[in-house]
């Protein structure tokens, strides 16, 4: 896990221990606290999924990328092997 995901971590983790201490400790009845965490919850996995998603498609995208540009690569030291080979 590199540097950048675990500082991620850390202030998503800290920012949802902030708000379910902000959640229990707020002047409201139990029912009500307990609403507002279940639908805060509820928010942030819908969010969390759609990050992911996000991510996975970037991720293979990128992947296609990489891809054609080894082939393109391979295809020119291909192209060049074969004029060298030409030559001598």
């Amino acid at each position: 896990m590199s540097n950048k995901s675990k500082v991620l971590l850390g202030i998503l983790g800290a920012a949802a221990a902030g708000v379910v201490i902000g959640l229990l400790v707020a002047p409201e009845k139990g029912t009500e606290t307990r609403k507002k965490l279940r639908k805060t919850v509820g928010d942030w996995t819908d969010e969390l999924g759609n990050l992911w998603a996000k991510g996975r498609t970037a991720a293979e995208d990128g992947m296609g990328e990489l891809k054609e540009k080894v082939r393109q690569a391979r295809a020119s030291a291909e192209d060049k092997a074969s004029k060298m080979k030409e030559s001598v």
